[in-house]
């Protein structure tokens, strides 16, 4: 059995704070996803994860000081300070986020008494040596081990209407469509391949200098080898060997062994140094095509930029517009309310003389 299992799936519009303003939010998946509760038996830790496709959009660790925070009857938050971000879930229905958040609240109560668990237990045996606590190593996932079975999941076959996707309130933090993100996460990988690329770079130049020392020593050891085996046909060709000579031999082809040995270990180091090669050689592929994915983001960020203030001028010409005309329906009703007027005294001045006659 694998080691993390989930225990509850539902079906979610997920959202991630925008880490530029803090204020929007931006969605993380087209459409709404599964999202899991998973629990890692070995080390009493509970996980929230979603999967859209392969990559992961949630991966966050529930811990005792988290505060699941309903804003609205469909949308729910939570912040997570190892993760540096703010997560938000869109549901189709209240009672789904109802009982997500009674989920959420139930396994930080058992983190937490996990947590004090384990804090005792360090207490009673731990020694100075040992009190670091293990980092959060976090298990490999896939899309199919993410398929809970609680009666809430939605299937695949499930129609999704349009009108079921939860958006944030007004409560919430503001949605936005911003495409920022997009170039952070691109800039991140970037500089990531860029810096093991430089170790790797570093790393090979270091090698290359460790090989030609290790050619010069093997050229050394093979001399070596070829003097001493002269020197063994020579003693064997004296005739009359004595007992030191014959140990003499024995040394000699023990020594000869032991060149041999060492001779196999730096050909073995040769061939590891030649993997690192084809391993720097296959960064730098990867970080040329992601620095052309990252120009192509950047050319359609101009491109919906130069949109929306095509939009926003069309907008302000169009208030404008408005203005005017309201402002000529306000003279308008004006004239009308003085005419009307005047035809009520009009009318008053006939009904006299008509009184009058």
């Amino acid at each position: 059995m694998a080691r993390e299992q989930p225990i509850f799936s539902t079906r979610a519009h997920v959202f991630q704070i925008d880490p530029n303003t803090k204020k929007n939010w931006v969605p993380t998946s087209k459409h709404a996803v599964t999202v899991s509760y998973f629990f890692d038996s070995t080390r009493n830790v509970y996980r929230i994860i979603s999967l859209d496709g392969s990559k992961a959009i949630i991966n966050s660790t529930i811990t005792p000081n988290m505060t699941f925070t309903k804003t609205s009857q469909k949308f729910g938050q939570w912040a997570d300070s190892r993760a540096n971000t703010v997560y938000g879930l869109g549901f189709s229905s209240e009672s789904h986020l109802v009982k997500f958040a009674e989920k959420f609240a139930e396994f930080k109560e058992a983190a937490r008494l996990a947590k004090e668990k384990s804090q005792e237990k360090m207490e009673l045996t731990s020694t100075p040596s040992q009190e670091s606590a293990p980092g959060d190593l976090q298990s490999p996932l896939t899309s199919e081990s993410i398929n809970g079975t609680d009666n809430d999941r939605v299937t695949p076959d499930t129609p999704q209407h349009p009108e079921a996707r939860a958006e944030p309130s007004q409560n919430a933090l503001p949605f936005s469509h911003s495409s920022s993100s997009i170039n952070k996460h691109w800039e991140a990988e970037l500089a990531a391949l860029k810096g093991n690329n430089a170790k790797l770079t570093a790393a090979l130049l270091e090698s290359t200098a460790n090989v030609k020392q290790w050619k010069q020593q093997l050229a050394a050891y093979q001399e070596e080898a070829e003097r001493l085996h002269k020197r063994v046909t020579e003693l064997e060709c004296v005739s009359g060997q004595t007992t030191g000579i014959k140990s003499q031999k024995t040394e000699l082809n023990r020594t000869i062994e032991e060149l041999e040995l060492a001779l196999k270990a730096k050909e073995e180091e040769l061939e590891r140094l030649k993997a690192e090669v084809e391993s720097a050689n296959e960064f730098r592929s990867q970080r040329d095509s992601l620095t052309q994915r990252l120009q192509e983001t950047e050319v359609r960020n101009q491109t919906l930029e130069a949109q929306l203030t095509d939009l926003e001028q069309r907008l302000e010409s169009s208030q404008l517009e408005r203005e005017a005309f309201r402002k000529s329906l306000r003279s308008l009703l004006e004239l009308l309310d003085s005419k009307i007027f005047e035809l009520n005294e009009l009318r008053d001045a006939l009904a006299k003389l008509l009184e009058g006659s």
